[in-house]
């Protein structure tokens, strides 16, 4: 590959890899080395996010009565711009973005964020159900359709959630260039019901959630969301990734179940990524070369 990206770059073209340079970490780390793969120093050190017990409490409740909540202006220690340029090229060479999970940076957050995750779900367990967008409104991209992660399954009856959704964007996320819509709970009439397959809002309850680079947002996994379809003049692409997590005392939505904190060698990120390129080939159109390589991974021993 003759056009590697360093700290500050954003080169114009990259050569599509062959697809055997997949599974070498050098390969990888040379890409993007601004980057780190399979560093442990890189996450031992990391303090976690702690909201205070008030703040705590009222994340509980937006996560019940709307669905979700919103949180900005976190000081993160990973350099954002440069994933989001990582995920870019990755887009250029053809790759699915979410290969970015090679990368340490790219789970910090969700290792950083443990205490929230454990105040609305107690014992928790990571799901390998993971993913990572380039919205590009210069194609006329939209994010995923509308949906809900796993629905009414996924609430005990009193409305707390068995399992959640994280979503982060990595650039700017705005009305034009993709930004994530959600239908409120209180606004969505089939929410929690066996009937939440049947969309019986009304227009104007959708709620459009722009962001910043480095915002969280966390919505249980009934609520109903999307992302919009970019605008010509939308500017820079929506760069965002996100991941799942569940209860863990309840049986399992998705296997592997990971511990929170554990740290994932680059052959198990790259056995987890094949799955999520196969696994969500409803929601976008793979690359028969790639799912050729995501079927080898994933039938290898290991």
């Amino acid at each position: 590959m003759s056009s590697l990206l360093t700290q500050g770059d954003t080169p114009a073209t990259v050569e599509a890899p062959r697809t055997r340079d997949l599974g070498d970490p050098g390969f990888w780390r040379a890409l993007a080395p601004g980057l780190r793969v399979e560093d442990v120093r890189s996450v031992q050190a990391l303090e976690a996010i702690t909201p205070s017990a008030a703040d705590m409490a009222a994340i509980r409740a937006l996560v019940v009565e709307e669905g979700y909540f919103q949180a900005s202006g976190i000081a993160w220690p990973m350099d954002i711009a440069l994933m989001a340029d990582t995920v870019r090229m990755l887009d250029r060479a053809g790759l699915p973005a979410v290969f970015a999970f090679l990368y340490d940076e790219f789970w910090i957050p969700f290792y950083r964020l443990q205490p929230i995750y454990a105040g609305l779900l107690g014992d928790y367990m990571m799901l390998p159900d993971f993913w990572v967008w380039n919205v590009d409104p210069a194609r006329g991209d939209a994010g995923w359709r509308p949906h809900r992660d796993k629905g009414h399954a996924a609430l005990f009856p009193d409305g707390t959630p068995k399992s959640i959704t994280t979503w982060m964007p990595l650039s700017r996320a705005t009305p034009l260039n993709g930004c994530m819509y959600i239908v409120p709970a209180t606004q969505d009439p089939t929410y929690n019901t066996p009937e939440d397959k049947e969309w019986r809002f009304e227009y104007a309850g959708i709620r459009a959630l722009p962001a910043e680079a480095g915002d969280v947002f966390m919505w249980n996994q009934a609520v109903l969301h999307w992302g919009s379809r970019t605008s010509p003049r939308g500017g820079a692409s929506r760069v965002s990734m996100a991941f799942e997590f569940q209860r863990a005392d309840v049986a399992p939505f998705n296997q592997p179940l990971m511990k929170p904190l554990e740290f994932h060698s680059f052959a198990a990120r790259l056995r987890l990524i094949a799955k999520q390129i196969l696994q969500y080939r409803h929601m976008y159109k793979v690359d028969p070369a790639i799912e050729r390589v995501a079927r080898a991974v994933l039938a290898a021993p290991g």
